[in-house]
């Protein structure tokens, strides 16, 4: 089954995504230290995957085309793809913006 036979499911993923979002862009140190934790790593490697972070999150619960285009080049790279990969191959923004109206956030 997709993502679009389970919207109620996906969309409470997102809501819990954006909520994280804000979370990591309002508490620096909190979100440094989950990341040692989970990461089982020091405080340098946290904090460099948090500068990481800080960049991509965003209060709407959504990355900026430039954001996507970073990650679809990294993975890009991991994977040995060389081909041009449009962000509507990876992407379906739809249920995001469902989200984002209810909860009277204007998307990016």
């Amino acid at each position: 089954m997709n993502i679009r036979g389970k919207p109620d499911e996906v969309k409470r993923v997102i809501r819990a995504g954006i909520k994280a979002s804000r979370y990591i862009r309002t508490n620096r140190d909190g979100t440094i230290q989950f990341l040692m934790e989970w990461q089982r790593t020091d405080r340098e490697i946290a904090t460099g995957t948090y500068e990481y972070l800080s960049k991509a999150a965003n209060d709407s619960g959504s990355l900026s085309e430039n954001g996507f285009r970073l990650i679809i080049e990294e993975i890009k790279e991991l994977a040995r793809v060389s081909r041009e990969v449009a962000l509507s191959e990876v992407a379906d923004l739809s249920i995001l913006r469902e989200v984002q109206k209810e909860l009277g956030i204007k998307g990016n």
